[in-house]
């Protein structure tokens, strides 16, 4: 068995959140929050072979370029985040095993009136916090809101894709910048020309993702998007700080225009559960924020939102003492075992009528779809669905 699919067999047999390979040191878990070392140190030749087979072709020239890459992959059964990148040791990683339950509200056990975030047909919503704490998560719960409520046409646009919507009364594109687009300003760019209902941006990095963000939300689409911040009020900062200062105080009136509200979460571990469940800050776009933010007194905005429980705001106290008064949790079932390898295969099963003889597919192409997440090259499979 690959050294990587038996690491990740033990993390998440050990209910690990995070995994990470370093050469020369044992790997670490990262469990309910807390790192541990545990086993034998990787060899650095062992972690490239792993990279190698994860990022083939023009994936590893990608890599070789920038010295860095985020990917998303399915190992052992378990659907995988990953970061390869270059270290003073080698090449190191680290994997994000994903929830493998349905995200919503309910199953993240964050407060129903998130809901209410998602209800309008255009605007900005920010989901921000630190490295880890469930961002990418939360986005997916408030897009599943959306789906299963109404009709929309929803765009996804991240890196890596981590959860696979799937529709339910809403019709859901996703695009992975690096395979199905070469870049977030392009994504979005070919988005307003989709007819999309909502934008989801997997995060706000440059300059010129932010501003494109912007420009959708103000046109009549719902925009939301994460952010690396560890406040609502570091979040709206980070995204202004973006820019040159003769550009923001135009983008501080963007924002005013736009914003529907900031959400800000930390995981907080609940031993009597044993589950983490996410703390959460939330800036709503009241009259009163928008001024704030439209005179660029984004530091202002701390006194908004403890003095704003009436309009739906909530510092993280305030947001504890609700989980604490809380008497009913989801709490997910304990991770099942994955399947042994090595366990004998099944007895045949009784073999169906022949079916009509059909033409091979091509590499990456089965029952119609295109499948480019082993790596296939999209050009050669769309070269050999021209030839049929």
């Amino acid at each position: 068995m690959p050294l990587l699919d038996a690491l990740v067999r033990q993390a998440w047999s050990e209910g690990a959140s995070d995994l990470h390979l370093e050469p020369g040191l044992a790997p670490a878990l990262r469990v309910r929050g807390a790192l541990r070392f545990q086993g034998e140190p990787v060899r650095a030749e062992t972690l490239l072979a792993e990279a190698r087979q994860l990022a083939p072709g023009d994936l590893w020239d990608a890599f070789l370029e920038r010295r860095s890459l985020d990917l998303a992959r399915t190992i052992a059964g378990v659907r995988c985040r990953l970061s390869v990148f270059q270290t003073q040791r080698g090449v190191a990683l680290a994997v994000r095993l994903l929830a493998p339950f349905l995200a919503t509200l309910e199953t993240l056990n964050l407060h129903p009136s998130l809901a209410d975030l998602v209800t309008g047909d255009h605007g900005l919503l920010l989901v921000s916090g630190p490295t880890g704490s469930g961002k990418s998560t939360t986005l997916a719960a408030l897009v599943q809101a959306i789906n299963l409520r109404e009709a929309k046409h929803v765009i996804t646009v991240e890196q890596p894709i981590e959860y696979a919507l799937k529709p339910a009364r809403s019709f859901i594109r996703q695009r992975e910048v690096g395979r199905d687009t070469p870049s977030f300003e392009q994504a979005l760019l070919d988005a307003l020309r989709e007819d999309p209902d909502v934008l989801v941006v997997g995060e706000l990095r440059e300059p010129a993702t932010i501003r494109l963000t912007l420009d959708a939300a103000e046109t009549g689409h719902l925009v939301l998007a994460t952010v690396h911040a560890g406040t609502c009020t570091e979040a709206l900062q980070r995204a202004v700080a973006s820019f040159a200062p003769e550009q923001q105080q135009s983008v501080c009136a963007q924002l005013a225009g736009c914003l529907v509200g900031v959400l800000c979460q930390r995981l907080s571990f609940r031993p009597d559960l044993g589950i983490r469940v996410p703390v959460l800050e939330i800036l709503r776009g009241s009259e009163a924020v928008r001024a704030l933010i439209r005179q660029n007194q984004l530091a202002r905005l701390v006194s908004a939102i403890t003095t704003g429980g009436a309009e739906g705001m909530w510092t993280f106290e305030r947001y504890q003492r609700w989980l604490d008064g809380q008497e009913r949790f989801f709490v997910p079932a304990p991770r099942a075992a994955l399947p042994d390898e090595d366990e004998p295969a099944p007895a045949a099963p009784r073999r169906a009528a022949p079916r009509p003889a059909r033409r091979p597919e091509a590499p990456g192409v089965a029952d119609g779809v295109i499948d480019l997440d082993g790596g296939e090259d999209l050009a050669s499979v769309l070269a050999e669905l021209d030839r049929r």
